[in-house]
């Protein structure tokens, strides 16, 4: 998913064996990653171009007919009994794989609008009416088109009035979504400009933050001034993401009855990540879909125009790789080098950071002054091992720029020298690929960025390495560069999906659907019990109105347009996902704002969390969580009794006896009862034998029966495990699912409140799976 395939990486590795001692040593001596890359593409052949790409042919992304209209008949196939999500979803994929030409995208696109409308998706229905008609859809058949769109027409007050308003309403709730400095100016920037580019540097922080720099933890955020729990601190907007595919985003039964084929990227917009019923392709490639004609038209200016071509291998080198080269493309090499400058006094834009952080630092020492301790490094993900320099630009806050994502650390020391191996190789690759493919990205011309554009890929076969001249190789060393980085600041993009386990009561569970880098949110340092949690949006862009778009709500989210005249129209940089980190407690000024780099205390023991920690992000975790977890520990001061067990003769804790590691001892000295660990293992996996049965009787709509081996399951579990035990709280849990099947409300909500029990015991007040047990409990008291 996140590394390339398994195919590649063997082949990599194989190149790496074949290194001599002495080469293997030169490269793990390299901590230069221009001479990294350099080496990775000595390394690489044309023999590996071509295995990348032959490894890719089992995931094709170009036009088929013969698959558009197979994908038709099964959208026929699902409209006739009447299951007209999963028709839409198919006829999706028809659309996709359909060429622009051909009469099989119209039909496609005919059908989807029938579907749509017994959705009572109206507005989306009259969208794909117009395409239909617009992409030659036959003549002798246009009154039935027409006939729908009349029937449409009268589910809106005012016509197509009504439309227009209703379109224009969601863009204007977009622009309040995720306040910044920029608002103030409503204009739409170019892709090309140097404000979407992050020349401009932009605060996002709220007024009660500053952005420190200490070189034990690098920059970090500290507050200014109380912060209250559920205060909103900091909006920050991804300066690029990549959609992960295949990771089954809908509904469970949607799913299944589809033939489990609708992943996240048939549901998702692969620009701004928002979810879609009516994807509009991409022309040149049947992968890549959008929400909007705006976000098409922007992920082609940025970054698709070149990705297209190169699709398939893009996939089987993996998220990073692509998003790490999607980040090079959309900065171009104004932006890189002026990136890779260092900061100067008289520069305006290092004179405009000084001012905005020096504004909101008032009690702290802005960054950007000369830093003289020298101390030892931590680990953060943020920090530096030697003493900054006053123009060092990795000691300086840079908004929400681009020079924010280029000046953190790669950590390139910190990779094992196989994987940087691996990713050097890999990015090389990468590139000399997309050398074969055309011309070089415009935003990486000489020259910079060319005032004439065209939209289509398929205008003329360029010639091989066509106007690539040397020095764009640092095109592939910026990619590497961010691919390095990405391996400490990439943020996993997750929402909440309806499970549809409950009839009655609504069961979600968290799915990642993309991999993205914030500039901003990549300061925050990591505590195993953090002070803020994540809540992720998207904004779409909405033609003709690319400024504005209706938006989606996530938890903690190509070519090609026919001729040059649709890619002239200005392109928003606020379209895509943003993120707002809000207080989860209480924070005192002068705390650190610190978020969880996945590792949480409430979800993995001590060692495993340090493991994970020091092996991606190269630090040894000494948060105030680990630090008090492990006075607990044998180390602190012996074994500490196990809350969430208890003596099955005086129902007093237990703890696991230090002098012989086997046993289960009553922390009653009068007591003294002692079970073996084999015996509760055994004891513990009959419960859950009981739970598996319980809940495939549930599934299969015996629920009587399922409450019955419940109560049994309960009763043997009341034995030795306390009401806080996570395997309570799953008891409790399908016991009320049971009951709530059954319309028994009362008895649900009870058992829910057992379950709400272990789940804050387990996770935590502050953790979002109570807050989504207690959600579910509110849903059956007003059942009930």
């Amino acid at each position: 998913m996140d590394l390339p395939c398994v195919e590649w990486q063997k082949h990599v590795e194989q190149k790496w064996s074949r290194l001599t001692l002495d080469e293997k040593k030169c490269f793990s001596s390299l901590l230069d990653i221009d001479e990294v890359f350099d080496f990775g593409l000595s390394q690489v052949i044309q023999e590996d171009v071509d295995f990348l790409s032959g490894i890719s042919k089992d995931d094709p992304v170009q036009k088929d007919l013969e698959r558009a209209a197979r994908c038709r008949k099964e959208g026929n196939s699902s409209f006739k009994t009447r299951d007209y999500t999963a028709a839409v979803l198919h006829y999706s994929q028809g659309v996709c794989h359909a060429s622009l030409s051909s009469e099989q995208l119209s039909l496609c696109y005919a059908n989807r609008s029938a579907a749509l409308f017994h959705l009572q998706r109206y507005r989306e229905c009259l969208e794909d009416i117009d395409r239909a008609l617009n992409h030659g859809y036959p003549s002798h058949l246009k009154h039935k088109l027409q006939d729908r769109q009349a029937q449409c027409l009268n589910h809106f007050p005012n016509g197509t009035e009504g439309i227009t308003t209703a379109k224009q309403g969601a863009g204007h709730q977009a622009e309040g979504v995720c306040s910044r400095t920029n608002s103030t100016n409503p204009k739409p920037k170019s892709p090309n400009s140097q404000q979407q580019n992050g020349s401009a540097s932009v605060s996002c922080l709220s007024p009660g933050l500053s952005v420190c720099f200490s070189p034990e933890k690098g920059r970090h955020l500290v507050a200014t001034k109380g912060i209250t729990a559920g205060e909103v601190i900091l909006e920050d907007r991804a300066y690029s993401c990549v959609l992960i595919p295949g990771m089954g985003g809908g509904r469970r039964e949607e799913t299944e009855e589809a033939g489990g084929v609708f992943g996240t990227e048939v549901r998702y917009c692969h620009q701004c990540l928002g979810e879609t019923v009516s994807p509009v392709p991409c022309e040149g490639c049947s992968y890549a879909r959008y929400c909007s004609e705006g976000c098409r038209r922007g992920a082609w200016e940025w970054h698709h125009r070149w990705e297209c071509p190169i699709g398939a291998e893009l996939s089987t080198a993996g998220v990073m790789s692509q998003l790490a080269l999607r980040v090079a493309l959309k900065a171009g090499v104004k932006e890189v080098l002026r990136a890779r400058e260092p900061i100067r006094d008289g520069d305006n834009d290092s004179k405009l950071i000084r001012e905005k952080i020096s504004s909101k630092n008032s009690s702290f020492k802005p960054i950007t002054e000369k830093i003289r301790p020298k101390m030892k490094n931590s680990g953060s993900s943020d920090a530096t091992s030697t003493e900054p320099k006053v123009n060092d630009p990795s000691a300086y806050y840079h908004g929400d720029s681009y020079l924010s994502v280029y000046h953190l650390l790669p950590h390139v020391n910190g990779h094992a020298p196989s994987l940087r191996f691996l990713c050097s190789v890999t990015i090389a690759t990468l590139y000399l690929r997309l050398r074969q493919a055309g011309p070089p990205p415009v935003s990486w011309e000489r020259g910079g960025a060319s005032e004439s554009m065209t939209c289509s890929n398929q205008s003329r076969a360029p010639e091989e390495g066509e106007g690539w001249a040397p020095e764009l190789c640092l095109l592939g060393s910026v990619a590497l560069r961010h691919m390095l980085q990405l391996r400490c600041n990439a943020q996993a993009v997750s929402l909440l999906r309806d499970t549809g386990d409950f009839t009655a009561v609504q069961s979600t569970q968290e799915v990642r659907i993309a991999t993205a880098i914030f500039p901003t949110l990549s300061i925050l340092n990591h505590s195993c019990c953090p002070n803020t949690s994540l809540n992720f949006r998207t904004s779409h862009l909405v033609s003709p109105q690319p400024d504005r778009g209706s938006t989606d709500e996530l938890v903690s989210t190509e070519p090609v347009s026919t001729g040059p005249e649709a890619c002239s129209a200005p392109v928003s940089v606020s379209a895509g996902v943003a993120v707002s980190i809000r207080a989860s407690r209480d924070i005192c000024p002068g705390q650190e704002v610190l978020h969880c780099y996945g590792p949480h205390s409430s979800r993995m023991v001590l060692c495993e969390r340090r493991r994970l920690l020091q092996e991606q992000y190269h630090f040894l975790c000494i948060c105030q969580a680990c630090n008090l977890e492990q006075g607990e520990g044998p180390e602190g001061g012996g074994a500490g009794p196990d809350t969430h067990l208890q003596c099955g003769k005086c129902e007093a804790p237990v703890k696991c006896s230090v002098d012989s590691a086997g046993w289960f001892v009553c922390v009653r000295s009068s007591c003294g009862h002692r079970v073996s660990r084999s015996e509760m293992d055994l004891r513990l996996q009959e419960v859950r034998v009981l739970l598996e049965q319980a809940v495939d009787l549930l599934e299969t709509d015996r629920p009587a029966q399922s409450v019955m081996l419940l109560q049994k399951a309960v009763s043997q579990a009341g034995v030795f495990l306390k009401e806080t035990h996570p395997l309570q709280g799953e008891l409790a849990d399908t016991m009320a699912r049971a009951y709530s099947t059954m319309g028994e409300w009362r008895g649900a909500a009870c058992q829910l409140e057992r379950s709400v029990l272990a789940i804050c015991s387990q996770y935590g007040q502050d953790s979002i799976e109570l807050g989504l047990q207690l959600f579910k409990l509110a849903q059956l008291h007003f059942n009930g």
